[in-house]
Formats: C-alpha cells, structure tokens, sequence
C-alpha cells in the first residue's frame, strides 16, 4: 500500500537544541512494508518488537530511493487528522521522537493509508496488500506533477485520473460539454482554464476547490454563475475569473461576495446589467466588460477603484430627465420590516422566513444616505466620467466618450432635493 505526497520528517529534539526545522517537505512516496528477518531496521526503526513479522513504514524520496523505515506496532503516539480533507496530516511516532508532517495528498487515499497505519499500531492483521522493500523507481515520482496542458480532445485521459498533486490544469479545445468531476479530487489546485469547451453549466461543487485562485471559463456556453458558487469557498480564495465569451445575461446579487477578485473579464456576454452591489468588490482592479448591453451602471459602481476599465461597445442609454418617483405613503408593513432587518444587520436566511423574502433583501436598493429601500424609492439617471473610478480607460464608444450612464436610488424626496447637484 503506497501514499504519494510531500513529507517532512520533525524531531521533536530540534527545540531543545535551539534548532527549528525546514519548514517545508520534499516530495516522498509511502509504503507500508512488511519487516522480514532478512530485512533489518535501519536508523529509524525501533527494532522487532511486535513479533516475527511486524509492519512498517517506508519513506521514499527522490534523494533516498531506497527509503527510511519507521516501526508502527505499538510505536505511535499521537496522530492530528484535523485538516484530512485537505489532504494533510501528522503521524507522532515515539521512537524515534519525530514527526511524520504529510501534506499535498489526495485526501481519500490519505484517510485509507491512515487507516492501516492505526492497524499497523493496534498489531491487527493488514487485509491491505504490503509492499516489498525494494528501491523506489523514478517514475513514481512523476505522479507529482504540479502543472497539466491539454489543448486537444484526443489528448484528453479518459482511462485514467488527473495527477493529484496538479495546481494548475489547462483543458482547452477538449470539446467538453460538462465539467469532469474528477476535477473535484484536486484539492491543490490554483489554476483552472476550461476555456475554449461547450460548457453549458458549472456545479456548485466547484466551490469545494478551497484553494483555486484563478477561473477561466472563456469561450463556453454558460448561461449564468450561479449564487451557490458565489457563497463558497470561492469566497476567500478566488482572485482572477473570465468569463468572456459566454451567454450570460446577469450576475447574482452574491456575485459580490467574491471579494478577492482582483480581475474580472465579462467580455463578450449578453449582460443586461452589473450587480447592484459592484461596489462591494473593493479588491478588484482590471474589469472588462466590452461588447455586451449594458444600459446603465449601478451606483455603487462609484465606489470601485480600479487600475483598467473596459466597457467599450456597450447600449448605454441617455440618462433620464425627469426622475422615476415610487414613493409609497405610508411605508408598507414589507418595506419598513425590510429597513429595519437591512439597518440593524440582523441575519437573515431561507430557514428562517421565506425564500422569495430573501431574494427581495438580497435585491435591496441602497440611498445615496445609506438607508435601504425595496419598492418605495425616487429613481434617478446621471453620467459619470470612467476616469474617477479607474486608472486607464478603454473609450466606451468610436467617439472617444468615457463616459457612462449611472442609475442612483433615493429612499425620499428629501434625499434626492439634496442630491438634485449630482443629478444635473
């Protein structure tokens, strides 16, 4: 039974000694090996004291083929499996005192070698096949490849996984029309281009990807991004996405949520509109969004500050001259509810009122003043110069124009009396 992953092996005698470890492991091949007479412990082994036969452990590396042995029967102290699905964890041995630091594993091989290594400690008969002590050859090695390539369908693997150890994988013009599953088991990866497919829908189950920084999806047939990707994982470790070249109409209101995103192409789309949150996205620095039917921008579009900007080819429309009043007199029981909830952050949820009640907060539109406002609102239109928000500035149209129509929502008249300069 064999693990790949990277390891480092800690003594627990470095701190006495003022010392500190590395820090950082090597790439190692695991194997559970069965001690024979023939084959005596090496250095690292306690000596034969769970009968003529006992299990061990063989750590292989690049550097040492033939590897290091480690004794298991009644020898662990210890083992920290807090962080297993992400493919990592300690084995504490007690002689020699060290520690066995495993990281990068694919975390299902990782739980089952964990396991017969409890049964190795417990003495228990191994159902496992063992290995054998002999020098590990260089092509196991090559199962830990960081960085994956495919730009064609005939070279796709169909028979066989990804390596686990992958944190970045291209599959372009694969001619896809789903997204692999299999993909889910590469708990490294970084970088993930599906570009250049027939994608037509990407699984929320993508947001189990924990440390995937950047997404490209150009050049597919999605449709939408759904919120459930939004309120993952993605959340936390996602800074680049394009989407370029799809069929996306709008973006969820959790689409700001991502809040890591530093780059964002949208080229390309069928968007009718940006979220009205956009200005949530505070990290964000190169926006693209060229060629699709943007009408307007939302007014917290205002609070962005970007290094490049790109909406050229967009239906922007002339703003309004007269406002758009839906003011209710007196505030609904709906409206005034809703206020209160959005005011005073109370938390809010599916499992507590209904789902529709939600999408209404979530959709909430926000007053230059601050206050939230739902179906009692004076709308206004206003242009603004692409310049305040953003460094460089791709021309909006074959005019040289730069800039855009902005769509503002006041909670009262009194707001938008005193905001009447902004409007003019």
């Amino acid at each position: 039974m064999k693990l790949h992953c990277e390891v480092e092996v800690v003594s627990r005698h470095l701190p006495a000694l003022g010392m500190r470890n590395r820090g950082k492991g090597v790439r190692a091949v695991l194997s559970l090996c069965q001690q024979t007479p023939r084959s005596q412990p090496r250095a690292g082994a306690r000596g034969d004291r769970g009968g003529p036969h006992p299990t061990c452990l063989l750590i292989s590396t690049l550097k040492d083929k033939r590897g290091t042995r480690y004794e298991l029967k009644e020898n662990i102290e210890q083992f920290f499996t807090k962080f297993m699905d992400e493919g990592k964890a300690t084995v504490r041995l007690k002689e020699p005192p060290v520690d066995i630091c495993l990281s990068k594993a694919n975390s299902s091989s990782l739980k089952s070698f964990l396991s017969a290594v409890r049964l190795a400690h417990r003495g228990c008969d191994m159902e496992v096949p063992l290995s054998t002590f002999t020098p590990v050859k260089t092509s196991e090695f090559e199962k830990f490849k960081t960085k994956m390539v495919i730009t064609s369908k005939k070279d796709y693997p169909l028979s066989k996984n990804f390596p686990y150890s992958l944190e970045h994988l291209q599959t372009s013009y694969c001619g896809l029309v789903r997204f692999d599953m299999r993909m889910l088991c590469l708990r490294n990866l970084r970088k993930l281009d599906l570009s250049h497919n027939h994608i037509k829908k990407l699984p929320a189950t993508v947001g189990d990807l924990i440390h995937l920084q950047e997404l490209n999806l150009n050049d597919n047939h999605l449709e939408s991004f759904s919120a459930a990707l939004c309120q993952s994982t993605l959340q936390t470790s996602l800074r680049s996405l394009d989407l370029s070249k799809n069929k996306i109409k709008a973006l969820p209101v959790q689409f700001c949520q991502l809040r890591e995103l530093t780059d964002l192409k949208l080229d390309d789309n069928e968007l009718i509109r940006f979220p009205f949150k956009m200005g949530q996205l505070t990290k964000l620095r190169f926006l693209s969004a060229a060629r699709n039917k943007l009408p307007f921008l939302p007014s917290e579009f205002k609070n962005l500050s970007l290094e490049y900007l790109d909406l050229f080819g967009n239906t922007f429309e002339q703003p309004e001259v007269l406002p758009l009043i839906m003011l209710q007199t007196p505030l609904t029981l709906l409206e005034s509810s809703a206020q209160a909830i959005l005011y005073n952050r109370i938390p809010y949820g599916s499992h507590i009122i209904p789902f529709h009640l939600c999408q209404d907060l979530d959709t909430a539109k926000t007053c230059v003043c601050g206050r939230f406002c739902l179906n009692s609102f004076i709308q206004g239109t206003t242009t603004m110069n692409l310049h305040s928000v953003a460094h460089t500035v791709v021309l909006v149209d074959n005019m040289g124009g730069t800039e855009a129509p902005v769509i503002s929502y006041f909670c009262s008249l009194a707001c938008y009396v005193n905001s009447c300069d902004m409007l003019k």
